[in-house]
């Protein structure tokens, strides 16, 4: 069934590319477009300049839901993307254009959710707002600031505007609830995710590759127990289960994660290229790598990093431990960038992992000088 709008429908495919418009979109975004999209050969194709183009929002991996707003007759529809909060642009996820060939009924994903903005309420509340930081540099500062040696990715763009969201962990409420961490049941019942780079799902346990290219952080609904190391599980879009490798697969977990070992995650990134609006492991910004590293232990983060600031809680400098968050900003604009935390303060020096805009990949390095001087906070999830 096409999508429709005012409905919901998930992503079918493994990495679906979320758009500013479809006039926007580059020659060199055709393998992004495709039926079956082949981000990796997209990236690959783009020289330094084009990875940085700011025609990409954010992208959108297998089972996320999105609410249709708008259809074209050209295969474009406008959607806003249910698991991504951006509070800044809208109260319940993060608007732009995909291509409908990327999308399903949910009917088709299968009897049980595994995205938390599908799901009903759970757990306690996790972490809130934070206070508000010197004057333009949280999410209502005057605007977004440009590329450079300090900006990245498409955090902070976009209208300043409506209140903070909160983190969201797996099986709660609406995205931006802030409520705290389900994954309840037994681990064979509980949701699952893809805990390696990319995998491959299979027609069968010993069936070829029925959908490869599904990156770390995806959630997968289980279809029944293991048969010789391989487990079923729904796919959007399929009548029947396929198959993934069973050691490419975790339970999402019941409790939440210290944050050294969402650290940990992250820090499996590194030396990956840096894509504008990029959120998977074929490339990914700033921000992308704090929402999918948090995202792999069912916790969601906002996409962008104001808001990100926004929905963590602010710990004093020289407090920090690894694993927390770096924010930064120019004087009179909003947060632009973020890293994470990668050791603690040392004598005034401090270290952090973050995809880089100037060297267009994820690195772990000691802040220079001109990323000292526009830190404007660290903060805890």
């Amino acid at each position: 069934m096409a999508p429709q709008p005012g409905r919901r429908a998930v992503v079918r495919v493994p990495v679906a590319t979320l758009w500013t418009a479809p006039e926007a979109v580059r020659p060199i975004d055709c393998p992004a477009l495709a039926g079956s999209p082949d981000v990796a050969a997209w990236i690959a194709g783009m020289d330094r300049d084009q990875l940085v183009g700011d025609c990409v929002l954010t992208q959108l991996l297998l089972g996320e839901p999105v609410r249709v707003t708008e259809t074209r007759p050209d295969g474009w529809v406008r959607v806003v993307a249910l698991g991504q909060p951006a509070a800044k642009l809208g109260a319940d996820g993060y608007p732009g254009w995909l291509r409908a060939a990327h999308l399903a009924d949910p009917a088709d994903a299968g009897p049980s959710s595994t995205h938390p903005a599908d799901a009903g309420p759970a757990g306690p509340a996790l972490s809130g707002t934070v206070p508000a930081g010197p004057a333009g540099t949280g999410p209502s500062g005057p605007g977004p600031s440009g590329p450079g040696p300090s900006g990245s990715g498409p955090s902070g763009s976009g209208p300043s505007g409506s209140g903070p969201s909160g983190p969201v962990p797996a099986g709660t409420g609406s995205a931006g609830s802030g409520t705290g961490p389900a994954g309840t049941g037994s681990a064979a019942d509980r949701p699952l995710t893809v805990d390696v780079a990319h995998t491959a799902l299979r027609a069968g346990p010993d069936g070829d590759a029925a959908l490869t290219g599904v990156v770390l952080g995806t959630r997968l609904t289980p279809a029944g127990p293991a048969v010789d190391g391989t487990r079923p599980v729904r796919v959007p879009g399929r009548p029947e289960p396929l198959w993934a490798t069973e050691d490419d697969l975790v339970p999402l977990p019941a409790e939440r994660p210290e944050a050294e070992k969402v650290l940990a995650v992250a820090e499996r990134l590194r030396d990956l290229v840096y894509v504008w609006g990029g959120m998977s492991t074929a490339g990914i910004d700033c921000s992308g790598l704090v929402h999918l590293a948090w995202r792999r232990y069912g916790i969601t983060l906002p996409r962008d990093a104001d808001d990100q600031a926004a929905a963590t809680s602010r710990v004093p400098l020289d407090a920090e431990r690894p694993g927390d968050l770096y924010f930064f900003a120019r004087p009179g604009r909003r947060i632009h960038h973020v890293g994470i935390v990668s050791a603690e303060p040392r004598g005034g020096r401090r270290r952090m992992l973050h995809a880089c805009y100037l060297t267009r990949r994820v690195v772990e390095e000691e802040l220079p000088a001109d990323r000292t001087a526009t830190l404007v906070g660290a903060h805890r999830v």
